[in-house]
């Protein structure tokens, strides 16, 4: 899977638009053969065109999402209020839109 690809797609079926991001490939302990951390992906608020050309050629990269250990993790706010998540079983992942619940008649008070 390309992470790149799929984040688009993903960012493409909410219709909203990305606010900010931070997104990490691999895990966050140290790499014993060269002594660095995964490498995370971040994109603030405010971003530029360039700062978002350069946050996609960052994630243009192959992994596999398929089982086994989770590859990719990340939070991407969008600008309607919801935000981007990943979701993994048995380390199979994926792109998971979340939303602030309504909240039920019966606590809404008076």
């Amino acid at each position: 899977m390309n992470a790149k690809d799929e984040l688009l797609k993903a960012v493409g079926r909410t219709g909203a638009k990305v606010l900010c991001a931070t997104i990490q490939h691999g895990d966050d302990t140290y790499r014993a053969e060269d002594e660095q951390r995964a490498p995370v992906f971040n994109l603030r608020k405010g971003y530029t065109f360039d700062d978002w050309r350069k946050f996609l050629r960052g994630l243009n990269f192959v992994y596999d999402s398929g089982y086994g250990g989770q590859e990719l993790f990340g939070i991407v706010w969008l600008d309607d209020g919801t935000w981007l998540e990943r979701g993994e079983y048995d380390g199979s992942e994926w792109w998971v839109c979340r939303k602030v619940p309504s909240v039920p008649s019966e606590l809404a008070g008076a």
